[in-house]
């Protein structure tokens, strides 16, 4: 009887913007550990594997600010000590997100990834799946076997790129045969709003991706936007191919590479922008309904604080009438709210709870709907202050999907204009929008990239250096194994 390889998986997955300056703590993560992740949907896909697959852990976190450094260090080691536990072991599957900034640390991915290679050893085959939005670098690239990435945004092959990775993790292991990756970092650096594979020039260029899997000793090609909120010397565009014929996987990492160099200037929002003045004057005088309103300066799925009323304070000094602010997060008003009860109007400081820079409102409002837990950090409360309906939050959290708005009982389709903290808007918002805008707002992950303060990224790297010459260089790995 053929023995099953013994496969274990795991680990960490959050997104971290360096100017974001509310640190994700240990208690901020949602964590599996062992046999709980056996039984999770994320990882049910792997009961379609012949295979012996061993939980270790993973932690999951909406994306914010830094991991607080003793959080990183307390899942470290209960990761690598489930992992030695498990030994001895023929693969080691890790889910990441790839975008990861740990305080004090540079370069966090390759230090987890690293350290879960030290302990399984050469001979073990390692892959890991990344958001496009992941960083990589040459430690990363190193330590790895097998690489895949999401190759939509909005995300919505997470299960696939999951499953991709996986598979040819067991084809590996099956055939006896060691992949290598090939990568080609691209000095271009954009936000996810301006390169949605919604839109072109991105649709296209990720539409090619398949043709490039096709090709014979190329097993998966992936193509990485990059992080741009955060300033680290790894932070880069890149092609990634990973394969058995290196001279095939170099030509196609460079092909790759290339293409989105050729493509930088091109890149464009997919719908109309502009300031949260000129979008709720627009929203309020369009015909048609709901008008959605991306925030997108406080977007907490791309690393936003979360907190800031901008959005808030302007709906309410137009006058806007049938709008809802989904949501802002603030634990102490959230507080104020079931304190008061139902029905209860009083005045409510809203906004700038967690980070003081950001605007903060007093508005006289009625409370008109509660959502208990038994966990407070969990509650909600929704307010009314004339015609805006304000949902408040305790804990951050993206309201990205129709359920986030029953939740709390709402419907927004019956809205005039929604507000929403995104950045493109989710797959189930999106057909909603009618018409659908986007806010260059203020926050820590505002679309003015061209002048964040850069003092770590690599230099030259567009748009923050408009004009110099470039050509792909492809690397291959620097430690070979088997």
């Amino acid at each position: 009887m053929i023995r099953q390889p013994r496969i274990a998986f795991g680990g960490i997955h959050t997104e971290c913007s360096t100017y974001n300056p509310v640190l994700i703590r240990e208690e901020h993560f949602r964590v599996m550990r062992g046999a709980e992740m056996t039984t999770s949907p994320y990882f049910g896909f792997l009961k379609n594997f012949d295979a012996e697959f061993l939980p270790l852990l993973h932690a999951r976190a909406v994306p914010g600010g830094p991991v607080a450094k003793e959080a990183y260090a307390a899942f470290k080691a209960d990761f690598l000590a489930r992992l030695r536990a498990a030994l001895p072991l023929d693969g080691l599957y890790l889910a990441m997100h790839g975008a990861m900034f740990v305080e004090g640390m540079q370069n966090a991915e390759a230090d987890w990834i690293a350290s879960a290679r030290e302990v399984v050893g050469p001979d073990c085959f390692v892959a890991a799946s990344y958001d496009l939005h992941g960083n990589v670098s040459q430690p990363i690239i190193d330590a790895l076997d097998i690489f895949s990435a999401y190759r939509t945004a909005p995300h919505i092959d997470v299960e696939r790129t999951m499953r991709r990775a996986v598979e040819m993790l067991t084809d590996a292991l099956k055939a006896g045969v060691r992949p290598s990756i090939v990568w080609a970092p691209v000095p271009v650096l954009l936000p996810g709003e301006r390169t949605s594979t919604e839109d072109e020039p991105t649709k296209s260029l990720y539409a090619r991706l398949p043709e490039y899997d096709e090709r014979s000793g190329v097993w998966d090609a992936a193509l990485m936007v990059g992080y741009v909120w955060a300033d680290e010397p790894r932070v880069t565009a890149c092609a990634v191919v990973t394969g058995t014929d290196d001279a095939v996987l170099t030509r196609t990492a460079a092909e790759i590479a290339q293409s989105w160099w050729d493509a930088r200037r091109d890149f464009v929002f997919g719908v109309p922008t502009g300031t949260i003045e000129a979008c709720v004057e627009q929203a309020i005088a369009a015909q048609t309904a709901p008008a959605v309103i991306a925030d997108s300066g406080d977007n907490p799925t791309g690393g936003g604080v979360g907190d800031r009323a901008d959005a808030l304070a302007e709906l309410v000094r137009q006058d806007a009438q049938g709008a809802v602010v989904a949501a802002i997060t603030d634990a102490p008003a959230c507080e104020a709210a079931f304190a008061a009860g139902i029905g209860a109007v009083q005045t409510f400081q809203i906004g700038a709870s967690l980070d003081p820079k950001g605007v903060r409102v007093s508005l006289d409002c009625e409370v008109i709907g509660l959502i208990p837990n038994d966990d407070p950090a969990e509650r909600e409360a929704v307010l009314r202050h004339r015609g805006v309906t304000i949902v408040l939050a305790a804990r951050r959290r993206p309201y990205h999907n129709i359920a986030d708005f029953t939740r709390v009982g709402l419907d927004p389709a019956q809205a005039k204009i929604v507000a929403v903290k995104s950045g493109y808007l989710s797959p189930e918002l999106a057909p909603l929008a009618n018409p659908s805008l986007m806010a260059l707002s203020e926050g820590v992950v505002n679309q003015d990239v061209a002048n964040l303060r850069r003092e770590l990224t690599h230099r030259p790297t567009y748009p923050f250096d408009a004009e110099f010459a470039w050509a792909p260089q492809p690397r291959g790995q620097t430690q070979r194994r088997g």
